[in-house]
């Protein structure tokens, strides 16, 4: 299992453009991922699923992933979390 913990950086959080980035990445890979967010288990595989969390910016979030592509899912999308921006 990859874990990590990140914070939210993007000054809009995960929300409309950058919700529908992290979307198309996660669903490139064949592990089950989720975001943990506010005590909230998020499928970042579905962008209403990211929207509806209403995750801030300055949110800690602990990304979980489970499967054969873990590893490689874990550095892409903490890469792509890492770096968001307007």
């Amino acid at each position: 299992m990859f874990r990590e913990t990140l914070t939210v950086k993007n000054p809009s959080g995960l929300h409309a453009r950058p919700a529908s980035m992290l979307t198309q990445l996660c669903r490139k890979f064949e592990s089950d991922i989720a975001i943990i967010a506010g005590g909230k288990t998020i499928n970042p595989k579905s962008v209403v699923s990211l929207l509806s969390a209403g995750v801030k910016p300055g949110t800690e979030i602990e990304l979980r992933i489970t499967g054969p592509d873990e590893d490689r899912a874990g550095a892409g999308i903490s890469e792509l979390i890492n770096n968001l921006s307007e």
